[in-house]
């Protein structure tokens, strides 16, 4: 057990930044729209969640680089540039539906105004994740995923209706509908969202700085010991995310669905419907783990956008390095936090945001993911370390997973 903790680093961080504000707001919608008929999502994308992001792991591990930095060295410009507007694109709504998620939760507990607290959150994070070194900012978004068992506990009071919960989980009720597909869109957009694949991947590489191999000729190439400490890593994290995920669609369909809250605003709205019918403690543990979801997801979410930019134009990245040695890394940082932080102040409905932020990851990532199954198969990328067939297998499901949903929300009536 001690061994398999001191092993958790990028995998549980990637997974626990998964349950961010908009993955919450996701997931809330679909179980006050839905019920229990979405909870079968929690268990089919685990498998499918894990193969992805320990394709990224094992990229990061043999190659030295992060994703953007592999693609770079063996495939055409044109297509880094349509990586990075695809990931930019996902990535900035992202942080400014999180944002707003934030300062929604902020205002439950405390009423200060939204206009106030998105600056001030923006701004923490933004020179936290500057001055901080990478090891206290390693502790720091690992301790900050214990704010996630909050959502466990809060679906533990609302006394959920165990039997049906756990029927529809194994036994889906599928509708051919496009309100259906657009919920699962988003919540397959959430969890299996652009931002962790490049994050998953650079996160190893800060890893490895922090052990003292500071050159990509020092980093490149793994051990199968290394690559399986990778494995066990990424399983506990993603296992971690869809436990979650899956207790906050039971939470809120034992309680708003039930009692017919369907349409939900405001991240505050879902909080106040949950207080009656779970109980003042579900209210603030909803409020508080926004706060918290968002506090790990933000720097996670601007971070793989700055290490795609920086790679791309090979730029000095990292969160190991000064501002003054990595200053074009940490600008981009901050000035999409600060383009997020403008998007979330026009916005009127902040739980749809967060919504509709989930629904452009759906649609984004099946692209990239198919770049990222060829540049795994690629033996001149990864040596001997190309994909195992059960990798490939779950690799190429979960692409045509999410493809056949988008596809079937915008053909659906």
């Amino acid at each position: 057990m001690f061994r398999l903790l001191r092993k958790l680093g990028p995998g549980l961080v990637t997974g626990a930044s998964d349950d961010d504000p908009s993955g919450i707001a996701t997931y809330a919608v679909a179980g006050a729209t839905l019920g229990y008929n979405t909870l079968w999502t929690a268990v089919l994308t685990l498998p499918l969640m894990v193969a992805v992001q320990l394709i990224c792991a094992r990229i990061g591990l043999v190659c030295g680089v992060g994703l953007t930095g592999a693609l770079r060295r063996h495939y055409p410009r044109w297509l880094l540039y349509a990586i990075c507007v695809l990931l930019l694109a996902a990535n900035v709504f992202n942080i400014g539906a999180d944002l707003g998620g934030m300062a929604d939760a902020i205002a439950m507990l405390t009423r200060i105004p939204r206009l106030v607290s998105v600056p001030l959150l923006g701004v923490a994070i933004i020179l936290f994740t500057i001055y901080a070194r990478y090891p206290m900012f390693e502790q720091y978004v690992k301790w900050t995923t214990l704010v996630l068992f909050s959502y466990i506990v809060s679906a533990i009071l609302a006394r959920p209706d165990w039997r049906t919960g756990l029927y529809r989980t194994f036994v889906p009720e599928l509708r051919w509908s496009s309100a259906y597909f657009t919920t699962v869109v988003a919540i397959l957009g959430t969890t299996i969202s652009p931002y962790l694949f490049f994050w998953q991947a650079s996160h190893e590489v800060e890893a490895e700085k922090a052990q003292g191999r500071l050159t990509r000729r020092a980093r490149r190439g793994a051990t199968a010991a290394e690559l399986a400490d990778a494995r066990d890593d990424v399983i506990v994290g993603m296992a971690f995310s869809n436990i979650v995920q899956y207790f906050i669609i039971l939470a809120t369909a034992s309680t708003l669905f039930a009692a017919g809250h369907r349409d939900i605003a405001t991240t505050r709205e879902a909080a106040e419907a949950l207080r009656p019918l779970a109980g003042e403690r579900a209210y603030a543990l909803f409020a508080i783990g926004l706060i918290g979801s968002g506090l790990l997801a933000v720097p996670v979410l601007a971070g793989s956008a700055s290490f795609a930019i920086a790679e791309l134009l090979g730029w000095r990245a990292g969160l190991s390095d000064s501002f003054r040695r990595a200053r074009r890394f940490y600008l981009v940082f901050g000035a999409w936090i600060v383009v997020g932080m403008a998007l979330e102040v026009f916005s009127a409905r902040p739980i749809r945001m967060l919504f509709y932020s989930a629904i452009v990851n759906g649609v984004a990532a099946p692209p990239l993911m198919i770049i990222i199954m060829l540049l795994a198969n690629n033996d001149r990328v990864m040596g001997e370390w190309t994909n195992s067939r059960a990798l490939n297998l779950l690799g190429w499901a979960a692409t045509g997973l999410m493809t056949a949903a988008s596809v079937g929300m915008f053909v659906a009536r």
